[in-house]
């Protein structure tokens, strides 16, 4: 009896051992299927075209060489001796477009310069290159010298405003930072994203450059979406058709790196203005109440009305903030 009670139950158990082979050989093997249809996905062609940013640039845009990167940017009113320097950052994903409706109400108190940061827009997008939030904010002092500019107040918004606050810490010709719902303590992209791994950054290129994609993505972000019209899209839609978007881009989003700034704040010298659009669905308003705790010199301005695009669903309101920080930064 034992014996065969043995030889049945030795049999059942390698029965089920062999199906469990066989399950985990299938399952292995989906994955497999699903990983080398993913990379054909990644790899196969856009369908679009990369031409030199130059050829797509319009009559307002004008470019700088700096450290051997082409930066895009733009410019609004005049350099005045009575004038701060608005320098404009925008944020992750996006352009200098983002300031297209708070620039030319800035422009009579400030002159105003907004930039494509390399990588976005119409700027260069070498790879390999180094895109966190470090050099990033080494390349925009190096344009501040690079174009002279003097009494500047560096502005950003999300991720824009994280690298301007490094700007006002490194650089000298900063007077006054501006932050707009910054990526400062939340960054606001999700952090499996530091997982990432081959072919997935290239995948997040890909689907950034989708016209499509991009439109629903950013409209999702405004409480108004109407504010993302054709016109702001077919702008943003010019990154992805810019020699080097694919490989530029890939390197990019295989850099994430979680916000570290917020410990860098207490040594800001120069006075802050936040701009909060308190209907953010991303940030909270405990965010920008510990903001408001540990920048110094600050004053801030919630905005009851507006979601994570301030500048751009209440540029009026953030343009009169920023017109009375510039009579508060201004050298007497």
């Amino acid at each position: 009896m034992r014996p065969s009670y043995w030889t049945s139950t030795h049999s059942r158990v390698l029965l089920k051992m062999k199906w469990l082979k066989r399950l985990l050989g299938g399952v292995l093997g989906l994955l497999a299927i699903l990983w080398v249809g993913l990379v054909i996905y990644a790899y196969w062609p856009t369908g679009v075209d990369e031409v030199p940013a130059v050829n797509l640039a319009g009559p307002t845009d004008r470019f700088v060489n700096v450290d051997g990167v082409n930066i895009r940017y733009q410019t609004w009113g005049t350099p005045a001796a009575d004038k701060p320097t608005a320098l404009l950052l925008h944020g992750f994903g996006n352009s200098l477009q983002s300031f297209r409706l708070l620039a030319p109400l800035l422009a009579d108190r400030y002159y105003v310069v907004a930039i494509d940061m390399p990588g976005f827009g119409l700027s260069d997008k070498p790879a390999p290159f180094d895109y966190k939030n470090a050099h990033q904010a080494e390349m925009v002092s190096a344009l501040i010298k690079t174009l002279d500019l003097k009494n500047v107040v560096v502005g950003g918004h999300s991720l824009g405003g994280a690298i301007a606050a490094r700007v006002a810490l490194k650089s000298p010709q900063v007077i006054g930072l501006v932050v707009m719902n910054p990526g400062i303590i939340n960054s606001g992209v999700p952090a499996i994203a530091k997982y990432l791994v081959f072919p997935f950054p290239r995948i997040q290129a890909k689907l950034f450059g989708d016209r499509e994609f991009r439109s629903r993505f950013l409209r999702n972000s405004f409480i108004n979406p109407a504010i993302v019209t054709d016109d702001v899209v077919r702008d943003l839609g010019r990154t992805a058709q810019t020699e080097g978007y694919m490989s530029g881009m890939t390197s990019m989003m295989g850099q994430y790196s979680e916000p570290d700034e917020l410990a860098m704040l207490p040594r800001l010298t120069v006075p802050s203005l936040i701009v909060w659009g308190q209907l953010d669905r991303n940030k909270t308003m405990a965010e920008f109440e510990e903001l408001k705790a540990n920048l110094p010199r600050s004053t801030a301005m919630l905005v009851p009305t507006s979601g994570h695009y301030v500048q751009e669903e209440a540029p009026a309101e953030t343009a009169v903030a920023m017109h009375g920080f510039a009579d508060r930064v201004m050298p007497l």
